[in-house]
This record gives structure tokens, C-alpha cells and sequence, in this order.
């Protein structure tokens, strides 16, 4: 009997076991088949974390969609002085998510999850937490293309150095202060803008907007300011001689050197000192002298009996020379003396270089005659006198003794002085003579105009024989009227025709 009770309470207990144990199995059978398909899904086991955003029970394709829907809502705007220059997606400053690079990085993700028994078993009851480095191309062009001045709303405001302002009126100079613009190189904030941009792609989650403040010292700096030393000394040195301004008169004629000249003579140092140019000035008297010097260039004339003559330049002895080293001096003391003048040049006379140097009479412009001169025509031995372009007198004379080569100069020569009453000496053929006159005046080598109350008979072809030393023998009853209406200095006009 006792045999009997053992061997049932064995059974039973072997039944408990073999019923645990099987249960265990199938336990265990259903655990090993649920892990079998969870590592065969392709979905995101529950409590799994990618960028912050829960991906449970999501595809690798639908998170990507996902992340990008975000990335792609994500806005950057530059803002210049709390005014938006430009806003735009990601894509408009030419960042583009790399679809196939983030899909396999999160399937790399998916597959992490189950790479190993305990990695997935403490995935799935644990959760799991992924960052992923989401993937951008970039399109340099298309970012240089937005982030570029030309693209922005903000017209740009121009940058002017500090630069020197002449006041025509007050004749001064002063200085116009610079302008701080709001130009920038593009390269510079493309530069500082990308910083930006790749710190906002480069984070474990995008943000839904961005503000890029300009830089306060993205702009260009004046290059010349206010205070600048060397514009200052300039200001100075400009001032120093601005209001120089010679008006020199030729008569009625009047030419102006100024500042709008002079002030291209100035040669600047670097350090904004200044100095005149001797070589311009000499270069502007040059230009002076060659336009309005009279004496010793050949002269065109207008005759009397209406022909046009040239006389030779070396026959033309009267006019206007002007005296180049004396007006370079008086150009550089009226310049520095920094007013106003009004005067003739600075010409040779005869005080300077003798008699050889003609006293000049007046001029008008080029025209050193101005309508006063005495006219004589060997050709028709005949004689004009002209007063402010007005007939005073003519008549016939006597020149000079073709014959015994006594014939009287031609050419342009100014009267050297006026005597009443004078006495003419001098030799011919060895034998000296002595005449008295009563009017002389005296124009080239010892030849002169006087009356000669010894001839009863004057022009036609006298002198071709019977001709006097070679001065201008004139007819005492008119011989008054030219000495009273010519001066010293006035013009002499002698020529063959």
C-alpha cells in the first residue's frame, strides 16, 4: 500500500514538471518567433528616438520623408537694421537633403537596433535613442546667387570718401565729410551668412526659422575721412593759393589765367605738401609769348592801295616781345601772393636792351598797330599817316638814293624819339654834310623822317637817282601835321611795292 501512494506522488510531480516544462517551451517558442519577427520588421521598434522625433513603428522611408518635410518647411531670412533683405527655404540658398545618403543612414539606424540579441532585446523594452547627420548637398552658385547684394530688397547706399569741395564764389576750398554706406563685398557676408547656415543643417533638429542680422562691420569703410591729415594739409596748401587770378590785358583784350589752370602747376608730396612747378609756368609763358609776341615775326599788312604784303620776321623790328624769365618770376609772386590782378606781361623795352629793342606803342589783342602807324610805299614814294585806324595825312616823298645804294630800309620799326628842330650829319662818299631840319624822327640805323625844305619837287621816280642818305624826305608844309600826330614808339612801315 505504501508502495502504492509513492509511486503516484511521483507521478504527479513528474506530470507538474513536464507540464511546466512544456509550458516553458511554448513560452519560450512564442518569445524566439516574436523575436524573429521583430528582427525581420522594417519599421522602428516602439520608444525609438531619431533627432528627438519618435519614429515608433515608423519606416525608414516615412522618417525620411518625415525629417525632410521639416527641413524643407525651415526659413532664413537676412535682416539689415530690423528690415528683411532676403528670405528664403533652405533650397534657395542652395542646400539640398541627400535622399539615398539619409535613407541608409537610417537604415543603418534600423539595422543597429537588431545587430546583435541583447541590443535588440534592450531596444524593445528600453527604447532606443538614434542621432543621424542629416545629409546636405550644397549648390555654391545658387548660395552666391542669393546671398549677393543684387538679390536683396535694400537698394544700396553708396559710400563717398571725404573729398575736397571748391566754393567757385568764395573762391575756398573746404571739406565735404564721407559718407558711411551701406555697400558690402559679397564675399565677406557669404562668408558669415554660410557660418550660419551650416550650424542650423548641422543640428540634431531643424528649426523653423533663422534670422541673419547684418554684421555691424560687414560694410565698406570710407577710404578718406574728414580728419584725414593729408587731405587736411591739402585743404591748406589748396587755400594757399586759390584765389590767385591774373588778368593780363592786351588792350581792349583780355586773357585770364586762373585757378582752373593753376592749380594743375601744383605737384603734390605724399605727405599732402605742395610745391608750383616752375616747368608749367614756363610751359604757360611759352604759350603766351608764341600767341601775342609781335616783334621779329613775319607780319601780314594791309596796304593802303588794297594788296595784302608779308614782311619777313627778321625785318619786323616793332611789337611786343615779352620777357619769359621776368613773367615767370611775376607769375610765381602773384600766386603766392594769393589775390587778384590786372596787367600786361612783363615785356622787354628799351631801357632793358637798348635801342636794338623797340619802344612799343599800344595793341589791340595781336594786332600791336591798332590803327596808328606811318605807311611807306617806295614803290609809289608815298606817304599814309594813321591815327585810331583814321587817314591824318598823306603825301608824296623821297627815299633813299637807289643809285649810290643809299635805298631806305624796309620793314617795320618804331620811332625811336622826336627832336624839333635838329640837325642831320653824317658823310657820303667821304664827304660829310650837315643839314638842318626842322622836324626829326628817327627809325632804323640813322634813317628817319624829316622835312627837307631843299627839294622843290617830291615822288614819281627821284629817288631812284637823285634820292636822299636813305632817310624819308617829306614835304615841309605837311611835315607838322605827321610830327604832331606820330609818337615815340609808333610804327614804321616801309615796303618796296
Amino acid at each position: 500500500m505504501k508502495n502504492s501512494k509513492i509511486s503516484k506522488a511521483s507521478r504527479a510531480f513528474l506530470i507538474t514538471i513536464f507540464v511546466i516544462i512544456g509550458v516553458l517551451c511554448a513560452v519560450l517558442a512564442y518569445f524566439f518567433r516574436y523575436l524573429r519577427g521583430q528582427y525581420n520588421r522594417t519599421t522602428y521598434f516602439d520608444r525609438t528616438v531619431i533627432n528627438e522625433t519618435d519614429v515608433s513603428g515608423k519606416s525608414p522611408e516615412e522618417v525620411r520623408d518625415l525629417l525632410k518635410k521639416d527641413y524643407d518647411l525651415t526659413t532664413v531670412t537676412i535682416q539689415e537694421n530690423d528690415e528683411s533683405d532676403y528670405t528664403g527655404h533652405l533650397s534657395d540658398y542652395g542646400y539640398t537633403i541627400d535622399n539615398n545618403a539619409l535613407l541608409q543612414e537610417l537604415n543603418d539606424a534600423l539595422k543597429l537596433q537588431k545587430s546583435d540579441f541583447f541590443t535588440m532585446l534592450n531596444s524593445l523594452m528600453s527604447g532606443k535613442q538614434f542621432h543621424v547627420t542629416i545629409p546636405f548637398s550644397f549648390d555654391e552658385k545658387k548660395f552666391d546667387s542669393t546671398v549677393s547684394a543684387d538679390s536683396f530688397s535694400q537698394a544700396r547706399v553708396q559710400r563717398k570718401n571725404a573729398e575736397l569741395t571748391y566754393d567757385a564764389k568764395k573762391k575756398e576750398y573746404t571739406i565735404t565729410p564721407e559718407v558711411y554706406g551701406t555697400e558690402f563685398n559679397n564675399a565677406d557676408l557669404q562668408s558669415y551668412v554660410k557660418e550660419k547656415t551650416d550650424a542650423l543643417v548641422a543640428g540634431d533638429s531643424p528649426q523653423l526659422s533663422l534670422t541673419i542680422d547684418f554684421p555691424a562691420d560687414i560694410y565698406i569703410q570710407p577710404e578718406v575721412k574728414s580728419d584725414d591729415e593729408k587731405l587736411n594739409r591739402m585743404m591748406a596748401n589748396y587755400n594757399k593759393y586759390c584765389k590767385a587770378e591774373i588778368t593780363y590785358t592786351f588792350g581792349s583784350q583780355k586773357e585770364v589765367l586762373d585757378w582752373n589752370t593753376i592749380q594743375n602747376w601744383i605737384s603734390w608730396e605724399d605727405d599732402g605738401s605742395a610745391t608750383i612747378r616752375a616747368d608749367s609756368i614756363a610751359e604757360y609763358v611759352d604759350g603766351l609769348a608764341a600767341k601775342y609776341n609781335t616783334r621779329y615775326i613775319s607780319r601780314v599788312f594791309h596796304t593802303s592801295a588794297g594788296s595784302d604784303i608779308t614782311i619777313d620776321g627778321n625785318l619786323n623790328t616793332y611789337g611786343y616781345t615779352i620777357n619769359e624769365d621776368a613773367e615767370e618770376a611775376q607769375i610765381l609772386a602773384d600766386i603766392q601772393a594769393n589775390t587778384s590782378t590786372e596787367r600786361e606781361p612783363v615785356y622787354y623795352s628799351k631801357t632793358e636792351d637798348g635801342y636794338s629793342t623797340p619802344v612799343y606803342f599800344q595793341r589791340d589783342g595781336t594786332d600791336d598797330l591798332a590803327g596808328n602807324y606811318v605807311e611807306i610805299s617806295i614803290a609809289r614814294q608815298h606817304l599814309w599817316l594813321y591815327r585810331n585806324y583814321q587817314l591824318v595825312a598823306e603825301t608824296d616823298v623821297v627815299t633813299g638814293n637807289v643809285s649810290k645804294g643809299n635805298g631806305t630800309n624796309v620793314g617795320v620799326y618804331p620811332i625811336a624819339y622826336k627832336e624839333s628842330p635838329s640837325v642831320l650829319t653824317g658823310q657820303d662818299a667821304g664827304n660829310g654834310y650837315r643839314s638842318e631840319v626842322q622836324y626829326w624822327m628817327p627809325f632804323c640805323d640813322g634813317q628817319g623822317l624829316h622835312d627837307a625844305s631843299w627839294r622843290s619837287a617830291f615822288g614819281g621816280q627821284i629817288y631812284l637817282t637823285n634820292g636822299s642818305h636813305g632817310c624819308v624826305n617829306i614835304p615841309p608844309a605837311i611835315m607838322p601835321t605827321i610830327y604832331q600826330n606820330s609818337e615815340a614808339g609808333m610804327a614804321v612801315i616801309v615796303y618796296s611795292e
